[in-house]
Parts: structure tokens; sequence; C-alpha cells
């Protein structure tokens, strides 16, 4: 059984059509209690709030896993499957454009993300994928994909992975934009960033925030803090969840 949570916009009309983010949360959220995952982070609810919703309308489908969906040998459990079949159904049930379905998450999530788009590379228009690595061998088919990935280099998996990964996609191919970016920069630092790299019009994007930037003054980058403090900032970053929605299959 899989447990999920799911906004539908507030004047849904049957007559549009809408897009939908799927967000995935991290092994820490793993739980039964259906909720979980709406408090454990900004990755599932700032899409639905009243701000995005009002210039980008949209299904928001968070999932709650009560299993590790994703590990670091590569490896999902059967719950991706389930949930790309979830998301068909929804999109027969309700007005949902399949040609805007978005996929994002956080460390097991970003995983799981990038395994999707693995197995049914032609599903999700774009992903953002935070805070994951994979096993660089099996990320081929990412090489046509639209992704703009956001990792700390103080982050001892996921910054070496993602180095493995779009060095593996650039030798298939691939035209990636990088940047690195600093996880104290104002709103509209982080705008005139995206909008200098964005100009590149890479379809896929691969930003690190610099060590030592995102991590909250007196807290030790020690033990998983340098992976964790990534995604407390990486939503929050607008231009981002913009590119996303300009997206399409």
């Amino acid at each position: 059984m899989l447990r999920y949570n799911l906004f539908a916009p507030k004047d849904y009309d049957a007559s549009k059509s809408y897009p939908l983010v799927l967000f995935m949360h991290d092994a820490g959220a793993t739980s039964d209690v259906t909720r979980t995952t709406l408090f454990q982070g900004l990755g599932a609810i700032l899409w639905a709030s009243p701000q995005d919703q009002a210039t980008r309308p949209c299904f928001v489908l968070a999932p709650q896993y009560a299993e590790i969906i994703a590990d670091d040998d590569s490896h999902t459990s059967s719950m991706l499957d389930t949930t790309i079949d979830l998301i068909k159904t929804l999109a027969d049930q309700y007005s949902i454009d399949r040609n805007r379905l978005y996929t994002t998450g956080q460390s097991g999530g970003c995983m799981m993300s990038i395994a999707m788009d693995i197995k049914y590379p032609r599903f999700f228009a774009a992903s953002f994928l935070v805070a994951g690595q994979w096993d660089p061998a099996l990320v081929k088919p990412l090489a046509r994909r639209k992704l703009w990935i956001l990792v700390s280099q103080d982050d001892d998996k996921a910054y070496p992975g993602q180095n493995a990964i779009t060095d593996a996609l650039e030798k298939d191919g691939a035209k990636i934009s990088r940047a690195v970016w600093d996880g104290t920069w104002t709103a509209q630092e982080f705008q005139a960033a995206f909008e200098k790299i964005d100009a590149e019009g890479s379809p896929i994007n691969y930003v690190t925030f610099r060590k030592g930037t995102f991590i909250p003054q007196g807290q030790s980058a020690a033990g998983a803090s340098g992976h964790r403090n990534t995604w407390r900032i990486a939503y929050t970053i607008a231009p981002i969840r913009e590119w996303v929605f300009r997206q399409h299959r």
C-alpha cells in the first residue's frame, strides 16, 4: 500500500489542463504516518503555496513511503513502479497534462527520481534533483533529459556522486551548464545567478553550493549536516521552480 498526499489547485477547472509535481522525501522521513513528508522540509509544500499557485497552479503529489525507496547501491524498491502507476491513475481521474509531469526529491527521493528517469526516460518533462547520487554507469538515459541538479560541496556522497554522473552524461553528448553558488545569497543574488546560467540554454544545469556557505552559523559540518542542509535552501530558490515549469515533454 502506498499512502500519499495530493494537493489540487484551489480553483480546479476540469476544462483546463494542469501540471503535476511529484515530490519524494528522504530516508529520514520514512514512516507510515501519511503527512510526515509535509513537515520534514519544504520540498512538498512550496509548490502548493499561495504564492506559487497564484502564478503556476498545479497538482502536487507527495507520497509517504513506509520503506526505503532507493539506496546507496543504486537499488530501488517496488514503490518506483507503484508511484508511476499512481501518477497515471491520477492523470485519468483529473485534468492533468501528461506533457508537464515533473519529479523532484531530496536524498533518497532524488535517487528515486533518477531511477525513474532511467526506467521511464520520457515520462517526466523535467526533474529537480537535490542531494542525491547514483551509479554513473547506469545514467546514460538521462543524457537527453531536462535536469536541474543541486548539491552541496560539503556533501561527501552526493557531491562526488553528481560529479561522476555529469561527467558520464557529457561523455554521452549531454550539454551541461555548471555553476557554483553561495548558500548565503539573497533572493536577488540567486535570481541573478540563475539568469546567468539559464542564459546558456542547456537542458541540464549542475549547481553546487560552495563549501561552508550553507550550514547555519555555529552548526558543525560533520556527519550529514552538509547533506541535509542542501534541501533547507534548495527548494526556496524561486527561479529554479520557475525553470521546472517552463519545461514540456
